[in-house]
C-alpha cells in the first residue's frame, strides 16, 4: 500500500491537471497514489499525463473544493495525505522533502513549506499559533497525518485552508515548517487573486477587499478571536 495519498480536486481544469500530473510523475519519491476528484466537470475530465502513476479518478456532482478534498480523503487509506490542487506544480523533491520533514517530527501533525505564487515568493516561518490567528499563512498543499486530519468545513466559501489549520491548532496539533519553496501556484486557479498588503488597509471599497474581510470575519467568529 502506498504511504501517501495525493488528493487533487479538479473542476474544468484539463490543462492544469495535465501539468500537475506531470509534476507528480517527476517526483524523486514515488511511494504515493493519486486520487483525482472530478467535481462535476463538463465534459468529465480524463487524467492525461497519468502514465507511470497509480491514479484513481472519482467523479461527483459539483459540490465545491472542500467537498472534493474530503471525498478524496475518504477514498484513500494511506497514513499521509497531500492535498494538491490542479494549479500546483510541485518541485521534483517536494513529496520526498515533505515526507522526511513530517516523518522526522513525530509530534507534528503536518508539514508545510514556503511557495511561489507566479513569480512572487511567499517565504514562511516556523509554526506559530498566535500568528496563525492573525493571518492565513499555511497553504492547503501541505502533508498531513491522516489520523489528525479533521476534514474541511464544506460550509465555508473561502479560507478553508486557514480554518483547517486553526482547527488542528485548537486540538493542540502543531506543524513543521520547511524552509524551502516546494511548489508553485499558477495564477488563475484556486488562489487566483493576490493583492499587496497595503490594498487591504487603504482600499476597503475594492470588491475583493470586501469579500476578503467578510470571509475573515466568518473565520474569526468560528474560532473565537477578533480581527
Amino acid at each position: 500500500m502506498p504511504n501517501i495519498d495525493v488528493v487533487i480536486p479538479v473542476f474544468n481544469q484539463a490543462f492544469e491537471l495535465g501539468k500537475c500530473l506531470q509534476g507528480l510523475r517527476d517526483q524523486t519519491l514515488r511511494d504515493f497514489s493519486v486520487i483525482i476528484v472530478d467535481d462535476g466537470s463538463l465534459p468529465p475530465l480524463d487524467p492525461v499525463n497519468a502514465r507511470d502513476l497509480s491514479v484513481r479518478m472519482v467523479r461527483q456532482k459539483n459540490a465545491g473544493a472542500s467537498a472534493a478534498r474530503n471525498r478524496g480523503a475518504r477514498e484513500g487509506s494511506a497514513p499521509y495525505i497531500l492535498f494538491c490542487d490542479a494549479d500546483i506544480k510541485l518541485k521534483k523533491n517536494a513529496i520526498q522533502t515533505f515526507y522526511h520533514a513530517l516523518n522526522n517530527s513525530p509530534t507534528a501533525a503536518f508539514a508545510y513549506s514556503s511557495f511561489f505564487f507566479g513569480r512572487k515568493l511567499f517565504r514562511l516561518w516556523p509554526f506559530d499559533v498566535a500568528r496563525l490567528r492573525h493571518e492565513p499563512y499555511i497553504h492547503t498543499t501541505s502533508l498531513l497525518r491522516r489520523a489528525d486530519f479533521p476534514g474541511f468545513d464544506e460550509t465555508l466559501g473561502r479560507f478553508q485552508d486557514w480554518d483547517l489549520f486553526l482547527s488542528l491548532a485548537a486540538r493542540g496539533k502543531t506543524g513543521v515548517w520547511i524552509d524551502e519553496p516546494l511548489f508553485k501556484v499558477r495564477p488563475g486557479g484556486t488562489m487566483s487573486v493576490w493583492l499587496p498588503r497595503l490594498a487591504y488597509q487603504w482600499l476597503p471599497w475594492l470588491p475583493e477587499v470586501r469579500r476578503y474581510r467578510t470571509a475573515r470575519e466568518a473565520i474569526a467568529r468560528k474560532h473565537h478571536f477578533t480581527v
